[in-house]
């Protein structure tokens, strides 16, 4: 059977590879790359996929700026809720500190979006692209080869291509056949998520709440609905499932307050579980792993596609300077440069979300009170709450 040639391969074509896709577009203009972008799962007319499913992601203000060099932002734009003000407190103790986009500059803090609509428009301009389109599609067996990996498909094509991508997830078994382990830590939390209507209008605050149980959080959507996310135990979330609309929200209300008025009406409730993952290899000769087959975080500050979208925005600057120097996009200096860029960036949001976790975890005497101070001293250090802030927007990445 013949081979089909092409410089880059996307396997998995969600949120991540489909991000990457359209981050190559230039690329592809200026220099004729061939790219091709394989995914398992037939699409709907409304771009509907299981990454783009009822969650909403949290977008860092620096994430704009990668959106708006796609050239999608515009269109992103009319269903993201800003976020202007974020409060983050613990239940049952003093000291909260209030994070605001006054204090640095900007508009907003970031922005929330449903993934069923950033997947829709992602997909609207992948179809417009120049790229080899492969769905459904899976692909049965990586094989690594001269100067690349040859990919044999399900519908019968194989592609011999110079640059693997793996972004089909963390449950990747492709990842797992070319040799790379996964280190897994299993936070024992899972999250619900659920959107909800709230008595008053939100303004485009966040509120993040600490509790003995685990992290809470609502982020803002459009209208007076706002995205919840509830960490719980795994022996508390059957029972919490099982509570009806009422009794669901009067939980909710009593360990949030009234700070937006009575909890009306809750949507769907979803589950998963929580753990931080890191495959022990993200990048070799000729290959790329990208998104949760590369790490998976705590969504405590809501750090998670923030930073995939980072690896997806620092592999295609790897390619482009790859490109200009006259080399092919999955040479070994390539991936280096890549590597290279990554590296601190997701070191160091990976080890903050996961000590963040685990602070806010310890159940030790006195210890409330000490994180309940750490707030309110926090709160009032203005220079370096503006450079957290600004991190934490990817606004200062080095």
């Amino acid at each position: 059977m013949s081979e089909t040639p092409v410089d880059i391969a996307i396997i998995g074509g969600g949120l991540v590879g489909a991000s990457l896709a359209v981050a190559l577009a230039p690329l592809i203009e200026r220099h004729g790359l061939r790219v091709a972008v394989i995914e398992a799962n037939e699409l709907s007319a409304t771009g509907a996929q299981p990454s783009f499913d009822e969650r909403s992601s949290a977008i860092a203000y620096g994430s704009r700026a990668h959106f708006e060099a796609m050239g999608i932002w515009s269109r992103l734009v009319t269903r993201a809720a800003p976020i202007h003000d974020i409060e983050v407190s613990q239940r049952g103790a003093m000291g909260r500190t209030h994070l605001s986009c006054r204090e640095v500059g900007t508009p907003s803090l970031g922005y929330v979006l449903p993934n069923a609509f950033l997947g829709q428009v992602l997909h609207e301009r992948l179809a417009c692209m120049s790229i080899d389109w492969h769905c459904p599609a899976r692909v049965e067996a990586i094989t690594p080869s001269v100067a690349g990996h040859q990919l044999t498909l399900d519908n019968g094509c194989v592609l011999h291509a110079g640059l693997t991508v793996l972004a089909d997830g963390g449950r990747s078994g492709l990842k797992a056949s070319l040799g790379i382990d996964t280190d897994r830590h299993d936070y024992e939390q899972h999250a619900l998520i659920a959107n909800i209507e709230t008595a008053k209008a939100h303004h485009g605050w966040a509120f993040e709440r600490f509790t003995s149980e685990g992290a809470m959080a609502l982020l803002p959507l459009q209208d007076r609905r706002m995205a919840l996310i509830w960490t719980r135990p795994p022996e508390a979330i059957d029972a919490t499932l099982a509570l009806d609309d009422d009794a669901f929200l009067q939980a909710l209300q009593s360990r949030l307050g009234t700070r937006l008025g009575r909890f009306q009406r809750v949507g769907a409730r979803h589950v998963y579980p929580l753990a931080m993952s890191r495959a022990r290899e993200q990048s070799r000769p000729h290959l790329a792993v990208l998104g949760n087959a590369a790490h998976a975080i705590h969504p405590v500050a809501g750090q998670g596609f923030n930073l995939a979208l980072r690896g997806v925005m620092d592999l295609g600057a790897a390619i482009e300077a790859a490109l200009e120097a006259g080399r092919a996009p999955g040479e070994a200096l390539t991936m280096a440069d890549f590597e290279q860029r990554r590296q601190s960036d997701r070191d160091l949001i990976m080890q903050a979300s996961d000590t963040l976790v685990r602070l806010f975890g310890l159940e030790l005497p006195g210890i409330s009170r000490a994180r309940g101070a750490a707030l309110g001293l926090f709160n009032l250090a203005t220079p370096l709450k503006r450079v957290l802030i600004r991190r934490a927007m990817g606004m200062a990445r080095h």
